[in-house]
């Protein structure tokens, strides 16, 4: 039997593992996170880009040994999701994190309103469509909280309705860490002044029109509405099996920074190994050396 092999991975300056840092934990308040700090970390976006890429580096690595332990059996799986509120980063941590694994290995999967027909099933009825495999890091690009977010800002379904919403969502994910889905659940948290800065440069900049939708504007004057709500989502769903993690996003370099290091940390976690032989190496060493 093959030994295990522990996988060196460059350290990051943060001064306490990542997985604390950014835990919402008990008696949350999103007003106490300040979306401009740069918490635990003494470094600046030079240095920051180093870091990323020795993580990125590592991320590799890791993931590819992950996809490879599927192969003989080995049963993990990985669920990021990530929420924030417009022009949070989502798609930058899709590109710039995600983006340093071989994609053979990532679902990805990004939730907009539900079709009339998903309309008429339960509300985690698409959700668990798009679950990873084993070996797999799924990444949900907005997710099942939707429909606890914009249902209870927008009033579209009833008080009793969404507080049912969060007990199927513990229970759902429950299940998931049940067989073997490490989650990690991620809020890019921006403030609403980073928001405006980021919206105006999309319509300033002809290559960015494309990300605008005008009802990104609207949404602004709920703004205090989708605090409270998230506030509340994080406060009923965050559990021992599903915990959240509300990283500072003003700074989009950070925030890539730290959502890659959560990534990291759930990786070495599972420790994947590379699934030994099955046939006999010296063996097809010599046919090979023979043809």
């Amino acid at each position: 039997m093959s030994k295990k092999t522990k996988i060196a991975v460059p350290s990051v300056p943060f001064d306490e593992p990542a997985h604390r840092l950014f835990a919402a934990g008990a008696d949350f308040r999103l007003a106490d996170v300040d979306p401009t700090a740069k918490p635990g970390y003494l470094g600046d976006k030079k240095t920051g880009a180093v870091d990323l890429a020795g993580v990125g580096a590592a991320l590799g690595d890791l993931q590819e040994r992950f996809f490879a332990a599927s192969r003989a059996g080995a049963p993990h799986k990985i669920l990021l999701v990530l929420q924030g509120m417009d022009t949070s980063g989502k798609g930058g941590i899709v590109r710039h994190v995600v983006g340093t694994v071989d994609p053979q290995g990532v679902s990805h999967h990004a939730f907009k309103a539900p079709t009339a027909a998903e309309a008429k099933r339960d509300f985690l009825w698409r959700i668990a469509r798009q679950l990873p495999k084993s070996g797999y890091i799924g990444v949900f690009d907005r997710s099942h909280y939707e429909d606890v977010l914009i249902h209870k800002v927008r009033e579209l379904s009833p008080a009793e309705e969404i507080e049912r919403r969060y007990g199927a969502i513990n229970d759902f994910e429950q299940n998931l860490a049940d067989k073997n889905t490490t989650i990690i659940k991620v809020m890019l948290h921006i403030s609403k002044d980073e928001q405006r800065a980021r919206l105006s440069e999309r319509l300033e900049r002809e290559d960015k029109h494309w990300k605008f939708n005008p009802g990104d504007i609207d949404e602004r004057a709920y703004w205090d509405d989708y605090m409270g709500a998230y506030e509340a989502a994080i406060q009923r769903t965050d559990t021992a099996a599903a915990p959240w993690f509300v990283v500072p996003a003003d700074r989009k370099w950070y925030a890539r920074l730290a959502v890659a290091t959560l990534l990291r940390e759930a990786l070495e976690a599972i420790d994947p190994q590379w699934p030994a032989a099955d046939f006999d190496v010296d063996e097809q060493r010599r046919r090979l050396a023979a043809s």
